[in-house]
């Protein structure tokens, strides 16, 4: 659980895997992303980041700062480093536009690529 500074006077609380659906959902409305899921293999050693490695995204949260780690599946034809950096961008955007929380680093893993739709 993650607690963010209310100006109310009140607490915010927000948990991880909040964190991670909004990571998540913001790297899927990126042009080229069919999927998310994968495994970060020996570069998580953080358990509160492997928690959420099965759904593809791994969340690590120290005060207001936030780590990032996405698996994803793009499509095959596509501009890896492009798609890649947009990920970054709107994952990056997405939760310190939601949450007022810091993303300091956003690392995303090419898990698979999805072939090309056959022409008919």
């Amino acid at each position: 659980m993650t607690e963010i500074k209310s100006e109310s006077g009140g607490r915010v609380i927000v948990s991880s895997e909040i964190l991670a659906i909004i990571a998540g959902k913001a790297a899927l409305e990126v042009e080229g992303v069919t999927g998310i899921g994968g495994y970060f293999p020996g570069t998580v050693k953080n358990k509160t980041m492997r928690k959420h490695m099965p759904k593809g995204v791994a969340i690590a949260v120290e005060d207001e700062n936030v780590k990032v780690a996405v698996a994803i599946k793009v499509q095959m034809g596509t501009k890896l480093h492009e798609v890649s950096k947009e990920v970054q961008n709107r994952i990056k955007a997405a939760v310190e536009t939601m949450t007022g929380l810091v993303v300091t680093e956003v690392n995303v893993r090419v898990a698979a690529i999805a072939p090309e739709k056959r022409k008919e």
